[in-house]
């Protein structure tokens, strides 16, 4: 079967496994250019999983997954990834101008090709998309939570992606910090036609900025606006159990309609919210 090429996103049956047990099954995804989606689901399953197999880092058990109208490691050069793990200390010698040119077209601790003023030119408009020029001079190790996790993104749009795939951006961070790197995604949605996938715990942050919501449940996954996905029958479909959402306060909140809230359902709902699912699950 040819699949179209006006997707940037497209997966057919996607089925992935992690030690043995199956995280993704029959998987359909159709994700448009320009599009911010907001991925969700409880701890397992299979947010993260997701964004590595776009990534060629987790192999797929079948189906077909193309990014951006290709397949394979042609289509991964126009991606940039920010993962959970973030790994404090390794870089804290290094100022933020550096530390977003380590990225520089493959290029590592400052060895690479392409040419220095091309290089400046780019990590400059990455520190500008991420507001974070006038903090290029300051240390790594100097550096708030929010300020870093926006250093780490303007690593990832260093070069010329045309897809961002973010990976529990705003764990640990306070609500302006959040605000702000929320705001950055939906800036480069609009005015750069770029794609973004955010993974979270708590979908309200998002609400005010995301396009369309992909929520994983059980191997399966549901994509379209939040009313159509954030609603009692289609969460109940794809929880296999009684769902209930409520709206207060301009807040949604999601759990099982007998109240009972099972590990596996305890997800994304504002009293739910919780720090990230570990990385590869």
């Amino acid at each position: 079967m040819n699949l179209p090429t006006e997707w940037a996103v497209q997966a057919q049956g996607l089925r992935c496994a992690l030690g043995g047990r199956t995280v993704l099954e029959g998987l359909d995804l159709h994700i448009r250019p320009g599009q911010f989606v907001g991925v969700f689901g409880a701890n397992g399953a299979g947010k993260t999983t997701l964004l590595r197999a776009m990534l060629g880092l987790q192999p797929l058990e079948s189906g077909r997954l193309r990014l951006l109208g290709q397949e394979g490691v042609s289509a991964r050069a126009h991606v940039g990834y920010v993962s959970q793990r973030d790994p404090v200390g390794a870089d804290s010698f290094l100022r933020v101008r550096s530390f977003v040119a380590t990225a520089w077209q493959g290029e590592r601790w400052g060895l690479g090709l392409g040419g220095a003023q091309p290089r400046a030119q780019a990590v400059d408009a990455a520190l500008k998309a991420m507001e974070m020029g006038s903090l290029a001079e300051r240390g790594m190790d100097a550096l708030s939570g929010g300020q870093r996790q926006r250093a780490r993104i303007a690593q990832a749009l260093v070069n010329p992606v045309r897809m961002l795939l973010l990976d529990e951006p705003l764990s640990n961070l306070d609500p302006q910090a959040q605000q702000l790197i929320l705001q950055t995604a939906r800036r480069l949605c609009t005015e750069q036609g770029m794609t973004v996938l955010m993974t979270a715990h708590d979908i309200n942050p998002l609400l005010p900025h995301m396009d369309q919501v992909l929520y994983l449940a059980g191997g399966r996954g549901r994509l379209g606006t939040v009313d159509e996905v954030v609603n009692a029958p289609a969460l109940s479909a794809l929880y296999g159990l009684p769902m209930a959402v409520a709206r207060e306060g301009g807040y949604l909140f999601i759990h099982p309609a007998g109240g009972f809230m099972p590990e596996e359902a305890a997800h994304c709902g504002h009293d739910h919210g919780h720090a990230g699912e570990g990385e590869g699950a």
